[in-house]
């Protein structure tokens, strides 16, 4: 039998045993063989092969796939008896599989090759590279880029080819070539300027070629690289070692995996150079200069008997080797990868500030990524694994949120029903977090299904997770604090028994709100004290936030309006680099204009504040306190519908105020409707953060 070999690091390709090309006929014939080579041995069914090669199949679609295959066959295995199987295009039930071996397809050779360069010693690795990237004519599957069926795989591809060519220039630093390192890195970033690992490469390469200003020129041009085109901020291995060359650390000037001195307290070390006692032994052979690195031996292996490091070791430490032992042993751009990163991700989101702006950067980058997979399943999980626990109903980030809520939607429409339960149940609680605040029939329609679903599959942390995007549209109308208070209840109990610590401060921030809302701050005062007692536990700062908060409009509610003041100050202090500007924006001067107004003070609004979201409902505050009561009047007139969210009865509040003090029945009628069915609570308390006092003064005014 001809031994076939195929080729996709390019143009798609089929070569014979003496290397000649083989002549593949038209288009789709070349798309039907690419079609199968991306499916990897697995069966295509015919109608799927039909439905890949036509936008618009014509009436004889089959038929003409089984032509093609055909003709392949009888390219592929020229001497092949009439009438007898095919052994390489097979026919498998309903459709067709190409069952060749791994090493005939130079993308699967590649894979392999970059697999097996991980743990090899470096100029063997760098040979294996060098070969496996010099099988690359062009793109992946070039001259089928636009098509769906290609879209996944062209990406996984793509991206391990980046991966190769950033390992080939590790693999020329621990050989000590750092000047053959660089040239392939600059072109590399040209045409990929995300990549980190690329930038801090080329930054390690010209280090050791003594040249610390250009390495330091090109960390600062990573630097706005990431944040004018991309809206990143630097990582911490590109920020760590800016550090690092800024003070010429000598772990710089050591191959990959080479072992450390350890460094001397920090305090220690300039104390350590005037020492006259002799130096302590190391793990490693003494650091040469940096003119003769090159002729350094190399390090002594450890003598047979040397005992094995011992097994308890500090919590960092475990951390940092766990890391890079994942980071070593699982392939970049696998699924594994991905699923791993977003659980890190979810547990990067609870640690507040930086954490969690970085955790919303990383979250959106790694549903793209998802996507590109071309697999629901996949996307879907990743997708539903950032079960984050929400309490404000506003998006930081309003663009990712549209993002967000487009890619799952996208995905629940090629998920099947039955099997995928549970990851459409999370899908649709992700839509249903994500369109908080909004108005329209999505939001609410996807809260309920999801909790509907959770209920059926009698998964606990699913249903947490579907409470949450019920609490996050329970915002329809004024007056549901009711309603809340009973999510928050369920949540509480629920995540108690199921051990789900998250989400039982949720509940209590959640009953915190409620309570509030209806004036009963003694429960609103226990469920802020247990909130706060298990953020201080299990080491959730942003909790603070919102009990501190919480404790300025306590004060405000009952009658100390200076102390409030201040508390509000401090508790906005707090918020200043927490990673949440959805919150943070504009609250201050809104909180103060609530107190002032609740306690019959002038407003005195600041014109120039920065009122975020919440400037259209100060504005005729200010032309008021100017005396430009017609065009306060024609600012009330502007407002529009209040956001479905937390503020919606503040909101209302104020609209209600503005329209007393103009005169303005058309508005007050309008005002009083909205606000009728929370008579009950308090305006704004619901928010957890302000007050502008009883609902019923307002209707009663």
């Amino acid at each position: 039998m001809v031994r076939v070999v195929f080729g996709v690091l390019g143009p798609t390709v089929a070569a014979g045993d003496s290397g000649g090309a083989l002549a593949l006929k038209g288009p789709r014939h070349r798309a039907v063989l690419a079609r199968l080579i991306v499916a990897r041995r697995r069966v295509v069914p015919v109608a799927r092969l039909v439905e890949d090669l036509w936008a618009d199949p014509p009436p004889g679609a089959v038929g003409a796939v089984q032509t093609f295959v055909a003709a392949l066959r009888r390219v592929l295995e020229p001497e092949r008896p009439p009438r007898a199987p095919a052994r390489l295009l097979v026919t498998d039930g309903p459709g067709y599989a190409l069952r060749t071996d791994p090493d005939t397809v130079d993308a699967w050779r590649f894979e392999t090759a970059l697999s097996t360069a991980a743990g090899l010693p470096a100029q063997q690795a760098l040979a294996t590279l060098e070969e496996a990237l010099g099988w690359w004519r062009g793109p992946a599957y070039a001259e089928f880029a636009d098509e769906d069926w290609s879209r996944g795989e062209r990406a996984r591809l793509a991206e391990l080819r980046l991966q190769a060519v950033e390992r080939r220039a590790e693999a020329h630093l621990a050989l000590g070539r750092p000047a053959d390192a660089v040239p392939d890195l600059d072109a590399h970033l040209t045409e990929h300027p995300w990549r980190e690992d690329a930038w801090r490469l080329l930054a390690l390469a010209l280090y050791r070629q003594h040249r610390q200003g250009d390495a330091l020129a090109v960390l600062r041009r990573a630097r706005e690289v990431l944040t004018n085109q991309l809206g990143l901020d630097p990582g911490p291995r590109l920020r760590h070692l800016q550090s690092d060359i800024l003070t010429q650390t000598p772990t710089l000037d050591l191959p990959p995996d080479t072992p450390a001195p350890p460094h001397p307290p920090r305090g220690a070390r300039n104390r350590a150079l005037g020492s006259n006692e002799p130096a302590p032994k190391t793990s490693g052979p003494p650091h040469p200069p940096r003119g003769a690195r090159n002729r350094a031996p190399s390090p002594i292996p450890p003598e047979p008997n040397t005992p094995p490091p011992p097994t308890t070791q500090p919590p960092a430490d475990l951390w940092t080797r766990a890391a890079k032992t994942y980071n070593r042993t699982v392939a970049k751009g696998t699924r594994a990868r991905l699923e791993s990163t977003i659980g890190l991700i979810r547990n990067l989101a609870v640690t507040g500030g930086e954490g969690l702006a970085e955790a919303r950067h990383h979250r959106t980058a790694a549903i793209t990524a998802a996507e590109e997979f071309a697999d629901p399943e996949l996307t879907a999980r990743v997708i539903g694994a950032y079960d984050v626990p929400a309490i404000w109903t506003r998006a930081d980030d309003p663009s990712a949120a549209e993002h967000i809520v487009a890619v799952a939607e996208r995905t629940l429409a090629a998920l099947p029903a039955g099997p995928h339960d549970t990851a459409r149940c999370r899908l649709l609680a992700t839509i249903a977090l994500e369109t908080r605040g909004a108005t329209g029939p999505r939001g609410p329609e996807a809260a309920r299904e999801a909790e509907a679903l959770a209920r059926r599959l009698d998964d606990p942390a699913l249903l947490a997770f579907a409470l949450n995007g019920r609490f996050m549209q329970s915002f329809t109308r004024a007056g549901l604090a009711p309603q809340r208070d009973a999510i928050g209840a369920e949540l509480v109990e629920l995540a108690v028994r199921h051990g789900l610590v998250t989400y039982e401060v949720l509940g209590h921030l959640i009953r915190l709100q409620a309570r509030a809302a209806l004036a009963d701050f003694a429960a609103a005062d226990t469920h802020a004290a247990t909130a706060d007692r298990l953020a201080e536990r299990h080491e959730l700062p942003l909790v603070g936030v919102f009990t501190e908060w919480y404790g300025a409009l306590r004060l405000s509610a009952t009658g100390e309006p200076a102390r409030a003041e201040a508390a509000c100050r401090a508790a906005a202090a707090r918020l200043d680099g927490a990673g949440m500007p959805g919150l943070e924006r504009g609250l201050l001067p809104l909180a103060l204009l609530c107190l002032r107004l609740t306690h019959g003070l002038p407003p005195d609004p600041d014109p120039r504040a920065d009122w975020g979201p919440h400037r259209p409902w100060a504005e005729p505050f200010t032309l008021i306190a100017e005396g430009r009561h017609t065009e306060a009047r024609t600012a009330l007139h502007a407002l529009p519908e209040p956001p479905h969210d937390l503020l919606y009865e503040a909101y209302c509040a104020l609209e209600a105020e503005a329209a007393l003090r103009l005169d303005d029945r058309t508005v007050l009628e309008r005002a009083r409707t909205r606000l009728r069915p929370a008579a009950a609570e308090l305006a704004g308390a619901g928010s957890g953060l302000l007050t502008l006092g009883p609902v019923e003064r307002y209707l009663t005014d």
